[in-house]
């Protein structure tokens, strides 16, 4: 299995304000679809873009760490065996949220998985 990073950025969600509780509705119900699929890892939408940064020392200062015009708005990461599974899941994202999503496949860390499974059987 391979896990990608689907985002929007924020403000490519425009609809009016009325339709809120319906677009959350909709990608409630595909968020609900995915877990039980066994595909669904985490997501989750941002209120605005206001970043901090955290230095190596832990000096914290508010962000972002490079401007930029572009700032996530919100994300999932499906874990999914093909690039096409990760692309319908992106599609059906898409229709729910009422905007185009970016598709990024997340480099496989074995050791991360190591270290999880690990945690998980010292439970």
């Amino acid at each position: 299995m391979t896990r990608y990073f689907i985002s929007f950025n924020d403000g490519d969600m425009t609809f009016p304000e009325e339709d809120f509780a319906a677009v959350g509705e909709a990608a409630h119900a595909v968020m609900a679809e995915a877990i039980n699929a066994g595909a669904w890892v985490h997501g989750g939408g941002f209120w605005g873009y206001s970043p901090f940064v955290v230095s190596g020392d832990g000096k914290v200062t508010e962000g972002p760490l490079q401007e930029s015009p572009v700032h996530i708005g919100g994300f999932a990461i499906v874990d999914v065996e093909t690039d096409e599974e990760a692309f319908e899941w992106a599609r059906k994202i898409a229709v729910s949220c009422r905007c185009s999503q970016e598709v990024r496949k997340i480099m496989d860390d074995p050791e991360q998985d190591n270290l999880m499974n690990r945690r998980q059987e010292a439970k």
